[in-house]
This record gives structure tokens, C-alpha cells and sequence, in this order.
């Protein structure tokens, strides 16, 4: 969009037209120390109301979303730590099975991610999120009773089905709820929940394995999926009641009547268009556009492109570290994921900017994959090769990010293509790493991490053409960006509202206005 006075206007005009609920904190002004903690933290320099509102927000969804995360990881990482923990010789397992419990995990994802997500667009995120992950809890604690690689083939299927709505379903509620610049922060620290995981499964693991190994007849590797499954039941309870769908569906007990009245007139001034019906036509449409491609492609890249896993493999390879050794120090590489996380995110929250913070996450990635590649370099740069991946863990919270506001006008969309991209990335998972990475050959790899070096330089480039692509369509629908720097059209700047508590408020509203994509 061209700057100049139509765009002035259009902010101007914004501005006038608020609801008057978001005037209420009008004349508020941050003190010097509150715009100081701003700069960490957003809700610091909030005004009252708002901050209570975000508050609340952070409390229930957010912590409830990272919490639920935590738990699906703790599995995820538990059953490369039990391979190398006593599951092997336990079950008798050979070394490509370790990359096939991967791949029927991916499978269970490539079948259940898409069916989930159309599933969730007709049926509450309070009730289809958390059932999904109480029968994710009830497979989990069934690991235990493995008696060979087949029992952990169907559980790792099933617990990817069951598995396969989190990601795409938390991202579509997360955008449904927060602003531009609130969200990126959010995500990360949602996708962060991934390196918080791992840094517990390491420590857990080896605390099971010196405290709880032939206990009562079980093995250390067997009662951590026990206590994986034991831990994910009272949170799967509580999430019916922590999750408040969508601001126009809400019936969260932690909202009064006033603050979900805030919350859509929020939503609404930034012109995030609520869920509406989704049809074949809608689906038909979509795929005669640049929206799907330009999302999935970087996203497939990103998610089939992760070496992280196979860290351990080279320490216990280097005979030099006890179990408890090799299950911990890869924590230190989840720790570093987390500071990036943050870091990245506050920064592209305070500078409204998505394309540049996301390349510099996606270059860490890169020159990690490449020393990898080379690999005959000194065992202290090989150290922070295998460290340095995790610098890079922000990507996907800010491509999906990115998603919210640039497809703002479309909540079945930013929910759907997220589920697109994990099926068709656990697709490709499911055979690549046996391809690239048999586990009989590691840690050296001849072709692996020349593959994926490749690929991230590929990713670079499909982000680079997201950003081209994103301006050029604000150009061709001659949209307005309003004071969240946020597309829509000039029609649908702030229009007044009746009952702004209506579920079917949108519906009247955006008729007339709805963005043909």
C-alpha cells in the first residue's frame, strides 16, 4: 500500500469510529518504568483494563496451552531418552527402529491432522482439544506395557492421531484472541513449550532411570511413560474448562459478560474476522491462490528439516558419557531455544516486523546443517553445531504469526493450513529420516545434513517469496491498513455495533464486506 493521505485518513477514521467499550481506558498514560517493563513485557504498560483482560488471558490459554504442549513433548522426547535408557535391549530393538517409531508417530499425524482440524471448526476447542488430550494420556500410559517394537508401532500411531489437532488448533485460538503485537510473543512461548519439554524429559529421565529403574518389577524407560500419561489426564481435565473458544462463542467462566464484550470489540477494531461456516467453494477457492502454497511450503521445509534428535546418538556414540550424561546435556540446546524464542519474538512484536526476525532464525538453522554437513571440524565447533538448531526454533511461531495478519480476514484458513502443512510434513517424515539418517549409520550421516542444508537455503527463499507475495496481493485488493498495520478493506473500518455479545454478530456485519480470497 502507497503511503499518503488516503492511508492517514483511514487511520483517523478508525480512531474516531471505537467502540466506545475500548474508550473507557482513554485517558490512560504509562509511567516511565511501566514503558521500560513494556519493552519485556506488553501487559506492563497496558492500561487497566486491558491488562486485565490479557491477564487473563495469559493465565488460563496461554499457560493452559503451553502446559498442554509440555506434556505431548515430554512422550516425544521420552522415547528417544528410553532408547537409549534400557528400551533397546529391553525389546530387543535393532537401530532403524528407533527412526520407525518416528515414522508411525508421523503416519497417525499425516491421517488425523486435516480430519482434525475440519472437526474442530464444528465442534468447541474447550471440548475437542482437551479430549484429545485424555485419550492421548490413556496411550501414552499403554507404552508401558511394550513387549516388542509392533505394541510401540500402534501406540505411536495412535498417539500421533490424537496428537495431530494441538498444534494447528492452539495457533488458530491463540490468533483468535491476541494482537499483532502480543501474538508472536504467545506463540513462541507456546512453540517454546517444545524446548521446555525437553529440558524436563532429559532431567526426568534421569531421575527415573537412578531413582525408579526395576521398581516393583519396571523399568525406568517404562515407568516415565507412566508418569507421562499419569501427569496428562487432570491437565486434559482442566482444559474444558481454560480454553474459551472464540471471543464471539465464549462461555469461559473467567470472562464477565463485559470483558467478552471487550474482547470482540477488540478483535473486531483490528479487523480479525471470526470463524463462519466453511464450505467446498471456500475450499475451491483457496486453492487458486497464492495463500496455501506461500504458508505450507516454508512450513514442510521447516518441519522435515530438524537434526536436533540425533545430538544424543553422537554423545553416547563418543563412549565418554554415562546415560544420565547423554540424556542431559542436549538440555542445554532447549535452553538456548527458549532465550531465542523470546528474544526473537519480542522483537518482531516491538517492530511490527515478521520477515526479518524470521530469516535470522531460519539462518541459524542453516549454517548448523552446513558445519554438520562438512563435519570433519573440530569437536568444539561440532558442540555448537548441534547446539545452534535450537537458536533457530522460533520459525514456525513466526510464520504462523505472520499467517494471523496477513490472512486476518480468514479464521478457517489460518486454522486449516497449519494442519495442511503438519500432514504433509509428517508425510514426508515418515520416510525421509530413514532415508537421510538411518540410525544404523550415526552419528555420521552421508547424506543427511548435505539434504537439509539445502532445504533450509530453499526455506530462506520460500520466505523471502511469502513476504513478495503478501505485498503484492495488498496492492492488487487495494485493502487499507489500519492502526495495528493490519489489511482490510476501506468499507470495514470500525463499524458500530448493537450486541456486540451476539455469536452471529460477524455474520450481519461482514456480509457485505467479506474478503473474496
Amino acid at each position: 500500500m502507497e503511503k499518503g493521505a488516503p492511508a492517514a485518513e483511514s487511520h483517523t477514521r478508525a480512531i474516531l469510529d471505537r467502540d466506545p467499550i475500548l474508550l473507557e481506558d482513554g485517558e490512560y498514560c504509562p509511567t516511565k518504568y511501566q514503558r521500560i517493563m513494556g519493552r519485556f513485557w506488553d501487559t506492563c504498560e497496558k492500561p487497566p483494563k486491558e491488562r486485565k483482560f490479557v491477564q487473563r488471558l495469559d493465565f488460563y490459554l496461554l499457560l493452559y496451552s503451553m502446559a498442554s504442549f509440555i506434556i505431548k513433548t515430554l512422550d516425544s522426547g521420552n522415547v528417544s531418552n528410553a532408547f537409549v535408557s534400557g528400551m533397546k535391549e529391553e525389546l530387543e530393538l535393532n537401530q532403524q527402529e528407533r527412526n520407525l517409531f518416528s515414522t508411525a508417530f508421523d503416519l497417525g499425524g499425516l491421517i488425523g491432522a486435516i480430519p482434525s482440524q475440519f472437526i474442530l471448526i464444528r465442534i468447541r476447542p474447550s471440548i475437542w482439544l482437551p479430549s484429545c488430550e485424555l485419550i492421548w494420556s490413556l496411550l501414552v500410559m499403554g507404552m508401558a506395557s511394550s513387549k516388542c517394537a509392533r505394541d510401540v508401532y500402534i501406540y505411536r500411531f495412535f498417539i500421533g492421531m490424537s496428537q495431530a489437532v494441538a498444534y494447528p488448533g492452539f495457533s488458530m485460538v491463540l490468533g483468535s484472541w491476541y494482537l499483532p503485537g502480543e501474538l508472536a510473543k504467545r506463540l513462541s512461548l507456546y512453540d517454546g513449550s517444545y524446548t521446555i519439554a525437553n529440558i524436563v524429559a532429559g532431567y526426568l529421565q534421569a531421575v527415573v532411570y537412578a531413582t525408579l529403574n526395576n521398581k516393583y518389577g519396571l523399568s525406568g524407560w517404562r515407568w516415565l511413560f507412566l508418569i507421562d500419561g499419569v501427569i496428562g489426564i487432570p491437565l486434559a481435565i482442566f482444559g474444558y474448562f481454560c480454553i474459551p473458544d472464540f471471543p464471539t462463542t465464549t462461555h469461559a467462566f473467567w470472562l464477565s459478560d463485559d470483558l467478552r464484550r471487550y474482547a470482540v470489540a477488540r478483535m473486531a477494531e483490528a479487523g480479525r474476522k471470526p470463524p463462519r461456516k466453511l464450505t467446498w467453494r471456500r475450499i475451491k477457492d483457496w486453492a487458486k491462490t497464492w495463500r496455501p502454497y506461500g504458508y505450507v511450503f516454508p512450513y514442510v521445509l521447516f518441519t522435515i528439516t530438524s537434526t536436533y534428535s540425533y545430538f544424543n546418538l553422537w554423545l553416547k556414540s563418543l563412549g565418554v558419557y554415562t546415560v544420565e550424561q547423554v540424556n542431559m546435556i542436549p538440555t542445554g540446546g532447549f535452553a538456548l531455544g527458549l532465550v531465542s524464542a523470546y528474544a526473537l519474538a519480542n522483537l518482531s512484536d516491538r517492530t511490527g516486523k515478521r520477515c526479518p526476525w524470521l530469516l535470522i532464525a531460519i539462518c541459524f538453522r542453516f549454517l548448523s546443517s552446513l558445519l554438520l554437513a562438512i563435519w570433519d571440524i573440530p569437536f568444539w565447533l561440532k558442540m555448537i553445531a548441534f547446539f545452534l538448531p535450537m537458536a533457530g526454533e522460533p520459525t514456525w511461531a513466526l510464520l504462523t504469526t505472520w499467517i494471523q495478519e496477513v490472512f486476518q480476514d480468514d479464521a478457517e484458513l489460518r486454522g486449516i493450513l497449519p494442519a495442511v502443512g503438519g500432514a504433509l510434513a509428517s508425510g514426508i517424515k515418515a520416510g525421509l529420516p530413514l532415508a537421510l539418517f538411518p540410525t544404523d549409520h550415526a552419528p555420521k550421516y552421508k547424506f543427511g545434513y548435505k539434504v537439509t542444508t539445502v532445504l533450509i537455503f530453499v526455506e530462506f527463499w520460500a520466505v523471502v517469496w511469502f513476504g513478495y507475495m503478501a505485498k503484492r496481493e495488498l496492492k492488487q485488493r487495494k485493502v487499507v491498513l489500519n492502526q495495528f498495520g493490519l489489511p482490510i478493506l476501506p468499507e470495514e473500518l470500525m463499524t458500530p455495533m448493537k450486541d456486540v455479545t451476539s455469536p452471529f454478530i460477524f455474520e450481519e456485519i461482514s456480509v457485505d464486506s467479506r474478503i473474496d480470497v
